[in-house]
């Protein structure tokens, strides 16, 4: 399903960083739920696709951050959701992504690999969900990709 395909530091399948709400919409249609969090962001939740998207206010409503907790959810052709991490991991240091930031929270671990603003939640040894962000350039702004 090339929807569920991660594209590091770019997006997921479809869904580019820096993609206004109106260019999401024409791809996707209009999402399951739609909010502003504390920070005036706005939220989309897409409940078939199990995805939820982040437009940021101070970026001009610009896509910059996707959950995603779909079990078709794919990076470098092998599913993520479901995969054991140590298994992951070392497919993942094969094709160059190494180096994970580990954050614990009573059951859940967070791996968090900074080069490709991305994140592995795990819980029981088993990934649950990604979150992958906008990365930033060496000017300290977002690298758009849309």
């Amino acid at each position: 399903m090339l929807f569920m395909k991660v594209n590091l530091k770019k997006g997921i399948g479809q869904l580019v960083f820096g993609m206004k709400e109106k260019d999401v919409k024409a791809v996707y249609g209009e999402p399951s739920r739609q909010f502003k969090d504390d920070d005036n962001n706005t939220i989309y939740l897409y409940n078939n696709e199990k995805i939820r998207l982040t437009f940021y206010a101070d970026e001009d409503f610009k896509l910059g951050y996707l959950i995603a907790a779909h079990p078709d959810l794919e990076l470098f052709s092998v599913k993520v959701l479901g995969q054991n991490w140590d298994s992951l991991k070392k497919t993942l240091e094969e094709k160059g992504v190494s180096g994970f930031e580990r954050e614990t929270y009573d059951s859940e671990e967070n791996l968090f690999n900074e080069a490709n603003w991305i994140i592995f939640r795990v819980e029981f040894g088993e990934v649950i969900r990604v979150e992958l962000g906008a990365t930033i350039n060496n000017k300290d702004e977002f690298d758009w990709k849309f």
